[in-house]
């Protein structure tokens, strides 16, 4: 495991949207013309050294994801899926309070581990659980339109 997560983040509105967009397109336009099978890419930076910057072709991918965001005005947060975190930064990521947070622990519906006294919850936990808590959301609705549509047509 990791240490508890060090967030990386970029708050809405903090980055240029059109500077964004226009790296967006810069990137996009060299990933469309770049073989795919490319697993490097290897980039000159304006007012740098002689040398390349080489990066993976996932991290210019991820690179341009956080670009599209910002474009839109968006804030961005990058944490490692296999970071832990405190209870009150799942409650947080989360939108609930520590205490009920607490609760879905102790009820075993989000894993968790103990580090002396301190329960650390690892984000890729929290996220399944937010998938799943999604997952179960949008079964209540399709059941309740089902039933109104039962309901209207008699």
């Amino acid at each position: 495991m990791t240490s508890i997560a060090q967030v990386g983040s970029v708050s809405p509105g903090a980055v240029d949207p059109e500077k964004a967009a226009r790296a967006l397109r810069r990137i996009n336009d060299y990933l469309v013309h770049s073989p795919s099978d490319s697993e490097e890419f290897e980039i000159l930076v304006e007012g740098g050294a002689d040398q390349a910057l080489v990066l993976p072709r996932q991290a210019v991918e991820m690179f341009a994801y956080i670009l599209g965001a910002m474009a839109r005005g968006q804030g961005v947060q990058i944490m490692p899926l296999n970071a832990e975190l405190t209870t009150q930064q799942a409650a947080d990521l989360l939108n609930v309070s520590r205490p009920y947070l607490i609760g879905l622990l102790e009820r075993g519906e989000i894993d968790y581990r103990l580090v002396g006294r301190h329960r650390r919850v690892r984000f890729e936990a929290v996220m399944e659980y937010m998938r799943h808590d999604d997952l179960k959301r949008r079964a209540v609705v399709d059941e309740l339109s089902r039933l109104g549509q039962e309901l209207g047509e008699d």
